[in-house]
C-alpha cells in the first residue's frame, strides 16, 4: 500500500481527538479514517469525516501517525484544508478551514468552490 503526501492538516486538538476515538473500546480496527466530500448541504458540498472501508479509488495518506483515506478526486476540493477539534461551551466538534471554499454555510459543514 503506497502512502501519498497528505493534502490536509490536523491541528493538535483534532489529532488528539481522532486518536482518542480510534482507541475507544470496541472500535472496529478494520475501518479507515475517511476524509472527503459529498453532494449536499446548504452550499452544495458537505465534508465527510468518519470511519469507512477502503475503496478501489481511494488514496492512502499518513500524517503525524494517523493513516487516512480519501477518494482521489476529492483532493481538488480539499487540498490545503485544516481540520480542527473544538471542545468549548459555544462549539463542540470538528471544524474545517478550507482555502478552496468560495462560500461556506453558517454551520461550517457545507461549502462551494
Amino acid at each position: 500500500m503506497e502512502i501519498a503526501a497528505a493534502p490536509v492538516q490536523f491541528t493538535p486538538n483534532a489529532h488528539k481527538e481522532l486518536l482518542r476515538l480510534m482507541n475507544e473500546p470496541g472500535f472496529d480496527t478494520s475501518k479507515f479514517l475517511r476524509i472527503g466530500v459529498k453532494g449536499g448541504g446548504c452550499s452544495g458540498l458537505s465534508y465527510v469525516l468518519g470511519f469507512d472501508d477502503k475503496q478501489a479509488d481511494d488514496e492512502v495518506y499518513e500524517l503525524d501517525g494517523l493513516t487516512f483515506i480519501m477518494n482521489k478526486s476529492h483532493g481538488l476540493y480539499l487540498m490545503g484544508m485544516q481540520i480542527d477539534w473544538m471542545d468549548g461551551l459555544e462549539a463542540r466538534g470538528f471544524s474545517f478551514t478550507n482555502p478552496n471554499a468560495s462560500k461556506t454555510c453558517g454551520c461550517g459543514s457545507s461549502f462551494s468552490v
